[in-house]
């Protein structure tokens, strides 16, 4: 699998979420990252309501059970599987999926990031 690095694999606990700045075609874009056992999911970290980060505090994306990704802006709740949003402001919205795969144990950028949602 070709694609741009993003961070090893082991520096996301299974269970948890991270954030990752990457670079790519000269811009900088801001992406959280879920691991769930081998499994990874990927977002821009940008709220579909008014395209704000999701975590106020450095690696907070989860909700108090950690099975949800939180906004801690307004309270939207996201699923972690798909990034649709459950309930909050944005409901029936998704976070902006990001394409990554894994190999050799480090989790590749391997397309396009897609452009920011528009906020409403």
């Amino acid at each position: 699998m070709t694609g741009s690095p993003i961070a090893p694999l082991e520096s996301i606990k299974d269970g948890a979420a991270r954030g990752f700045i990457v670079e790519r075609d000269g811009r900088k874009h801001d992406l959280i990252l879920v691991r769930r056992g081998g499994a990874v999911f990927a977002y821009l970290n940008a709220c579909p309501h008014l395209g704000t980060p999701l975590e106020i505090f450095p690696d907070k994306f989860l909700d108090y059970t950690g099975k949800r990704l939180l906004c801690s802006t307004h309270g939207a709740c996201f699923r972690i599987e798909d990034g649709f949003c459950l309930s909050g402001p944005c409901e029936g919205r998704s976070l902006a999926a990001v394409p990554i795969g894994i190999a050799d144990g480090m989790v590749l950028l391997t397309g396009p990031v897609p452009a920011p949602p528009i906020p409403g």
